[in-house]
């Protein structure tokens, strides 16, 4: 992590070092999760991995497979730690044949954040934003005025992903890759299909601007007054709510899904941390101390409120900086009553598969395909599923 979050993540091991005299912790940044991810491949026959690698949530299946980690649950259970202080949806997607091989540690969901003032502009009610694909596509036809466009959403994997669990919908076969391994990704069925036709619709309509890939890019438009609903994560509430200060009011509502949708939630995003098992006792158990940290009501406490990230465990809530935060940023409130009304099921306890990574940036091209008049949504989601079709295919074959 860098930035902002990387000085929360310092200060994180200083305090925990500052705590005790038995381990000292280092933290080394290694980049984004794909990068750390792939110099940990090449460490993998080496001593020169660390100890504890925090890995992106679709890092998940790969991590499992590599046969490269101590699964958390050996601690936990030697340690009778009690898991059931952390949130449920949250251990929900790290779980897998109900034991657990990481401790979640950021943790995030998409939701829907809009400009109140131009909606008040627009004479739409700013305490009663869209919650479906339909109310959205109407409230961006009434907002897109004077240059300013309705609504903007990044071409982002996650997102796609995120509007399958809305709608209850399973985005991989075998329960989501959960009952066992996928050999087949669903992509192209009828809630993907449904959900890029109305995305294309709004782009086609000029109610949606078309801004790319990069998250940053539509922040930048919404926090500029051009956007007027945008999709991002939790974990950039704050600097959302504090880059529209003085300028605008910033609602949150739930991540969208069509009127006719059955029950569904969303998937947790962000990442867990994992215990290398090429390490000595000594240092796998001192990974795992620095976990039990990090789990701690007043540290899940600091760490939401400093970043956005929500707390994995329960009593966090009951701390007096989450209340004050909660006050101070009430918008919060959309991404916790999010999470906790998700419904659990193989849809919302999320989609594992080895080749996660690449089958997000394939997913990420088809939605371009649409989005830009090159190919109809359904031709362009048929021909990322048999893309990613084949990549579990040929990644399955190397898991022994």
């Amino acid at each position: 992590m860098s930035g902002e979050l990387g000085k929360a993540v310092d200060k994180l091991v200083a305090d925990f070092n500052a705590s005790q005299k038995n381990v000292i912790v280092e933290a080394v940044f290694q980049g984004t999760y794909d990068e750390s991810l792939n110099k940990m491949k090449a460490s993998m026959d080496t001593k020169s991995g660390p100890s504890l690698i925090q890995v992106y949530e679709i890092g998940s299946r790969f991590m499992i497979d590599s046969k490269a980690i101590t699964p958390v649950q050996q601690f936990v259970d030697a340690d009778k730690f009690d898991l059931s202080q952390l949130e449920d949806n949250i251990l929900n997607y790290y779980k897998f044949d109900n034991k657990l091989y990481s401790m979640p540690f950021n943790t995030s969901n998409p939701i829907l954040y809009y400009n109140k003032d131009m909606f008040k502009a627009a004479g739409l009610d700013p305490e009663k934003p869209p919650k479906t694909y339909e109310e959205i596509a109407t409230a961006a036809k009434v907002l897109s005025k004077d240059g300013k466009s309705g609504s903007s959403f990044a071409i982002y994997g996650w997102f796609m992903e995120q509007f399958f669990a809305n709608q209850g919908v399973e985005y991989l076969n075998n329960g989501n890759g959960r009952t066992a391994s996928a050999t087949e990704s669903l992509a192209n069925n009828e809630a993907g299909v449904k959900t890029l036709t109305w995305w294309k619709d709004m782009v086609d309509n000029k109610t949606s601007a078309n801004l790319g890939r990069k998250t940053d890019d539509t922040k930048k438009a919404f926090l500029a007054g051009q956007v007027a609903m945008t999709l991002d994560s939790t974990a950039s509430l704050r600097g959302i709510v504090s880059g529209a200060d003085g300028k605008f009011q910033v609602g949150t509502s739930t991540l969208p899904k069509p009127a006719d949708a059955k029950e569904g939630g969303v998937v947790v995003g962000g990442a867990s941390l994992y215990i290398l098992n090429n390490k000595s006792e000594a240092e796998q158990k001192g990974a795992w101390e620095f976990i039990k940290f990090l789990t701690t009501p007043q540290t899940q406490a600091w760490w939401h409120v400093n970043t956005g990230y929500f707390p994995i465990t329960k009593k966090a809530y009951d701390e007096q900086l989450v209340k004050d935060n909660l006050a101070k940023y009430p918008q919060f409130q959309t991404a916790i009553d999010q999470l906790h009304n998700t419904k659990a099921n193989k849809a919302t306890q999320g989609a594992v598969m080895g080749v996660f990574p690449e089958a997000r940036q394939i997913v990420e091209t088809a939605i371009e395909e649409a989005l830009t008049g090159k190919k109809a949504p359904k031709e362009a989601l048929d021909g990322a599923a048999k893309s990613i079709t084949e990549k579990i295919a040929a990644y399955n074959k190397t898991v022994k």
